[in-house]
Formats: structure tokens, sequence, C-alpha cells
């Protein structure tokens, strides 16, 4: 008896799953431009985009018909708000077109969102929903600033500032309209206040022709070529800390006390690290907490964390506001750096609080702080009220 059709579809496995970028930008940051540069890159000819119309005029149709019906205009309505559920609906169907040949195959997928969009419900359908986290896998979140108005969209708008606060790259456009030293000023103040915002992101100049693909994609955790995770390169922690600790110094300054009424004033980049290993239940409990409570204050989320009952094989975890990616468990450590590090990008929350949190469930004794069992145990605290530790 010769091996058969039954017996390949018993043992093949899934195929590995497409990443998917997220491009944003508030309103005339210049996505569209950035857009038509990408599609004419090679590297890109088997990525799918889907981009949005908002409003009664369409995106740009001529870039529709050059795509040779590898794009997908989806005329209904907001793509990241309205019809978030059209757009699951569209990626299952390409999914299946893609299995079934019906289409060309296609290997990355980028999501263009429109200027007034806060990106998260993009990011939560592809993490969360039990079908396309399978076969997709967040890879990054791009993100235009208009160079020359940006300082004053940031000021006005909630929207272009959680943009930047969630992106892995910030590429800034039209900054060869700032001339001389009043320009070079108004872009390095900009780009300081970026970085302040996220310094996990790596800042590029799109007009100095930095925007390429090659700058823009394979953010992930995988390298794409070694297929090994880069945890330094996703997670960036360094960066992170560096402008921790630069915060932290100036924290007392006189020249925060204009910044009060900034948007961006109420975000905080942080690097929880921790050479205590939690066990896991802890660590569930240390998550859960976060998200049933202060989810919506949990921009981005990640990490590599030690737990108790495999300390050689550490988790990797990602979430995004009170939605989490199912955790990682990665082979070995892929440094010298055993410890856990975890970057949070938060809104309205003190790094303090993570950081009592952590050590309660730690067991690290703080004074005048709740241990683990205070937090699970006490009928009076929210953990208690809700069952959630129980």
């Amino acid at each position: 008896m010769t091996d058969g059709p039954a017996e390949s579809l018993l043992t093949r496995r899934p195929p590995p799953p497409i990443p998917v970028s997220v491009l944003t930008g508030f309103l005339g940051a210049g996505k569209t431009t950035l857009l038509n540069a990408l599609l004419r890159d090679p590297a890109l000819s088997d990525t799918l985009v889907l981009i949005n119309e908002f409003g009664e005029v369409g995106l740009d149709h001529l870039l529709v018909e050059r795509a040779d019906g590898d794009m997908i205009l989806m005329a209904s309505g907001c793509l990241c708000c309205s019809i978030r559920g059209d757009m699951i609906t569209t990626l299952e169907d390409l999914i299946r077109r893609r299995d079934n040949g019906r289409i060309t195959p296609f290997k990355r997928v980028l999501i263009e969102t429109t200027g007034l969009a806060d990106p998260a419900p993009v990011l939560h359908t592809i993490m969360f929903h039990p079908y396309l986290m399978l076969r997709y896998r967040l890879e990054g979140v791009i993100t235009l600033v208009d160079a020359v108005n940006g300082a004053a969209t940031l000021d006005a708008h909630e929207e272009p500032v959680k943009q930047a606060a969630v992106a892995d790259r910030i590429v800034l456009s039209k900054t060869d309209l700032l001339q001389g030293p009043d320009g070079e000023s108004v872009l390095a103040s900009l780009k300081q206040r970026l970085a302040a915002l996220n310094p996990a992101a790596r800042i590029l100049d799109g007009q100095a022709g930095e925007g390429r693909a090659e700058a823009l994609f394979d953010t992930g955790l995988y390298d794409p070529a070694s297929k090994t995770p880069d945890v330094e390169r996703w997670l960036n922690a360094q960066a992170v800390e560096t402008a921790q600790a630069a915060h932290g110094h100036h924290h007392h300054g006189h020249h925060h006390a204009h910044d009060v009424n900034r948007h961006d004033a109420r975000i905080r980049a942080f690097c929880l690290r921790s050479d205590t290993a939690l066990d896991p239940r802890g660590f569930d409990m240390f998550l859960d907490m976060l998200r049933q409570f202060h989810g919506p204050s949990l921009l981005r989320v990640k990490g590599i964390v030690a737990l108790t009952e495999d300390p050689q094989r550490p988790v990797v975890i990602h979430g995004v506001q009170h939605v989490f990616h199912p955790p990682v468990r990665l082979a070995a450590w892929p440094d010298d750096d055993h410890s856990t590090r975890i970057v949070f990008i938060l809104k309205d929350l003190a790094p303090e609080f993570i950081e009592k949190l952590w050590a309660a469930f730690a067991n690290i004794a703080r004074p005048d702080t709740p241990d683990r069992a205070a937090l699970s145990e006490n009928p009076l605290s929210p953990a208690g009220r809700s069952g959630l530790l129980a």
C-alpha cells in the first residue's frame, strides 16, 4: 500500500502565517505618496494591499488598476471602525482564494488605515481573531508624520499621538520643506518629541530615501533571513531604557512645566526589567490584572519573560491594549541576558504602578505594598471583587 492523499492530509502542517503590516498616519501625512513609492519597489511585488475609502472620494483608483487585481479597495467605510467585520471577512476570503489558487499567491499584506483612525482595532483583529491569528501575524506598524505640521497636529489631535505611540517605524514626510536654521530647528524638535513619545520606534526621513521597503518591513520577532528570533531588534529595550533614564534625569526640570496639556504628555514609554522569574500562574495574574483593569492604558506591550517552570525557554508576549497574542515559547534565550524585559507604551498609567504590581506577584518585598496573596485574597481589592484571581 502506498502513501496516498489521506496520509498527506493527516501529516500536512499548516503553512506559516503571512506577515501583516499596518500603514497609518494623520490626514495629509502622505500615506498615498509612500504607498505609491512602495508599490514600485520589486521587493513588494508579492504584497497584497488593503486600502480604504473614506467619504465619497476613493484613495487613488489608478493605483488600484496598476496593481493588476492584487489590490482590494474597501469602499464601504472606515476600515478600522465601522466595517471591522468586513475586514475580517475580507482577510478570510483572501486566504481561502489564495489556498485554492484563485488569486496570485501573496506573501505579505499591507493594510492602510484612514487618517482619522485609531489603529488599535485593526491590530486587535489580526492578533485575536481565532482563525486570522493562525493564518496571519502582525509584523509591524508604520506611521507617517508630516514634518511641517507634525507638532501642531500632535498638539491638536489625540489620534496621531496614538498612531505614533504604537508604531514600529515612524516615517517623516515633507522634510524637504523645512529649510534653513528655523526649519532644522523645527525638524530636530519634532524628532525629539517623537523619540520621547515612542523611543522603541525607528524614525526615518522619507524625503531622504529612508522609507524603503527594507527599512519598513520585516520588523517582527523573527529575522526573515535566518528565521530565528531577533528579540533585541524587535524589542529595542535598550532605546527605551535610555530614554527612560533621560526622562528620569530631567523629570524635575523646569522645562516640563509647559507640557502638561499636550496629548503626548499623558503617554510614557517604560521598560520593566527583572531578574526574578515568575511562576506561570503569577504571570497570568499579572497580565490579567493589567488587561482587565487598565487595558485602555496599554497602548503597546512587547516583552520576553522568564518563568520558573522552564527558565531556559523564555516566553515572548505582545499586546495592544486589552488584546494579547497567544504567548510564544522560544527554544532558548536569544542572548546572554536572561532577564525579563517588557516594553510598555502607557497612557495615563504610571510606570511605578507596573513595577509595584510586578513586585507583588514576584514576591519581591517592597515597603507598604501588598504581596501576591494580598492581591488575590483581599475581597475588597479590585481583583478580589472581580474573582479574576480566584
